[in-house]
């Protein structure tokens, strides 16, 4: 953020890092020509990974065949007639209220209804990182009494943000259904589990339930220090030790896929994640098969 303003180009060394280390070909050839749109307003804390992320997911498109892009920054892009054009729409770190026009609630609801339609209509929806820290209340990270401010935005996303470890924390990530196509390219890189270091997000207990998604990846829970599992606040905590991190599902006739790394730049420079989230717009577009049945019944 510049002057109030949100920048919109990368840092330099982190573009060239992320172009350097591309996926190259795409999960599966596209059945049509794929169009998406990177909705990238964010109205809440403003991550600086932004700019990196729109610019990533339109240069994975662009160079494997699997879509092209158009990238915007504006909340009102967000309506029935310019959605039509598009097969999915990607939401990277858009915090609190990103569709809100505050001067007018019927301009608001006009994009929240748009956005549900298109969805539901048979579109894919994909939510990465702080995407999930969007409309709940109260906005404050660690509050004890989480509400959802848009229910069904919620569900779609499939649980809302309650608290995060700092970056650079180190997790183990193990692989919920290793035989997933969105997980085929971490299990081909690295086996069941991996690590990394990045800012973790965490999910209130009511809003997120393996019930509703299909669970991709989460923490290998049982390999965190005692200190680390006390880095976590006592009144929002877990009693489950789920800690979902990617998860897919269905919203009506569309798909949605969400993924909670990528707070880091760096995130968006190593190869497997990132081919991981190309398969999961392809999936969200419609045209990666996948298994998207709830995890739990």
């Amino acid at each position: 953020m510049q002057n109030g303003v949100q920048i919109q180009k990368p840092q330099v060394e982190d573009y060239v890092a992320v172009m350097d280390n591309l996926p190259l070909t795409a999960s599966v050839k596209p059945k049509q020509p794929r169009r998406v749109l990177v909705m990238a307003h964010s109205a809440g804390f403003y991550h600086s990974a932004i700019p990196l992320i729109a610019t990533t997911v339109k240069a994975m498109g662009e160079k494997t065949g699997a879509y092209t892009t158009d990238i915007t920054y504006d909340a009102a892009d967000v309506n029935t007639a310019n959605l039509a054009k598009y097969d999915a729409i990607v939401l990277p770190d858009t915090t609190q209220f990103f569709l809100d026009d505050p001067n007018d609630a019927a301009a608001t609801q006009v994009r929240k209804d748009a956005l549900m339609s298109f969805v539901r209509s048979g579109k894919g929806f994909v939510a990465l990182h702080a995407a999930g820290d969007s409309y709940h209340y109260p906005l404050a990270v660690g509050s004890p009494d989480l509400k959802p401010a848009w229910p069904e935005f919620n569900k779609m996303v499939g649980g809302f943000f309650k608290w995060h470890w700092n970056y650079p924390q180190r997790v183990t990530i193990k692989l919920d259904d290793p035989k997933n196509p969105i997980n085929k390219p971490l299990r081909s890189a690295y086996g069941s589990e991996f690590s990394i270091h990045d800012e973790i997000y965490t999910f209130a207990p009511d809003s997120f339930s393996r019930k509703n998604v299909h669970v991709l990846t989460s923490i290998d829970y049982a390999t965190m220090s005692p200190a680390d599992k006390a880095l976590e606040p006592a009144a929002t905590r877990r009693t489950d030790g789920d800690y979902a991190l990617s998860w897919i599902h269905r919203e009506g006739k569309g798909r949605v896929f969400y993924e909670a790394l990528g707070h880091s730049e760096h995130v968006y420079a190593i190869t497997p994640v990132m081919a991981s989230v190309l398969a999961g717009i392809q999936y969200a577009i419609g045209d990666l098969p996948a298994d998207d049945s709830p995890s739990q019944k």
